[in-house]
């Protein structure tokens, strides 16, 4: 039987991958602060239940984020219980160009990559392009506002279903240290993106194409955030978009 723990189990990447871990031959933990079925309660910022979590455990999946500068600091205390529990095998979930583009979270996430590969738990990191529900949950804030704004670069989202189908490979194969990039099977600019959120939710606002300069947008702008195509993915951006309408 292999033991995995994941964190961020209950987030929006962690929630797939939970769901196509559990398979006959595993024990699929869940790190959270809120006890639940399948869950072991803990708290990656003190350290508090990460023992009992960890005890027995083969593979961690570390899918958390806090989404600003804590996740650094979060890692650092991962690895120090995963070192205690002898842990085979950690895999970490990061995005693509984290290393070109001046964006704090972008940098903490470069932190945690190197915290990660300079431990002596070995170790897998795989990087992702932005997800479809993060792009469209950014058109989706504006739903109240007469125009439907977008910035001036290109996007390459990918479903979140399939980054959770290949941490699932990942887990079952052997560290392997930073793997490909994988990335959607498009890449649209933001305002393509934002006609086909409106096509499919049936409305017709205005676009407005925002220019905004600055260090921190340049590197979006070149594309540093995307991989080459063809990408990984095979759900367009349009599908996602179908489908969230329909629900």
């Amino acid at each position: 039987m292999e033991t995995i723990l994941v964190t961020g189990g209950t987030g929006g990447l962690g929630w797939p991958t939970v769901e196509q871990l559990n398979a006959p031959g595993r024990d699929v933990r869940v790190l959270s602060r809120k006890p639940g079925p399948g869950r072991y309660v803990g708290d990656l910022g003190t350290g508090s239940g990460l023992a009992a979590a960890l005890d027995g455990v083969d593979t961690v999946l570390h899918l958390a984020t806090s989404r600003g500068i804590k996740d650094s600091a979060q890692t650092r205390v991962l690895l120090s219980a995963a070192r205690a529990a002898d842990i085979r095998h950690i895999i970490y979930i990061s995005i693509v160009g984290v290393e070109k583009i001046p964006y704090f979270y972008y940098r903490n996430k470069v932190e945690c990559e190197r915290l990660i590969s300079e431990s002596d738990i070995p170790w897998t990191i795989l990087r992702a392009t932005q997800f479809h529900h993060f792009v469209g949950g950014f058109f989706r804030s504006q739903r109240r506002l007469p125009a439907l704004f977008s910035l001036d670069v290109p996007d390459q989202p990918i479903a979140v279903e399939e980054v959770a189908a290949r941490l699932v490979e990942l887990t079952g194969a052997s560290p392997a240290g930073r793997v490909p990039d994988i990335g959607g099977p498009e890449c649209l600019p933001l305002s393509e993106l934002g006609r086909q959120w409106q096509l499919a939710h049936g409305t017709k606002k205005r676009q407005w194409t925002l220019h905004i300069p600055g260090k921190t947008i340049r590197p979006f702008q070149a594309g540093h955030h995307m991989t080459p195509l063809p990408g990984a993915g095979r759900k367009s951006f349009a599908e996602y978009a179908a489908e969230e309408a329909g629900r």
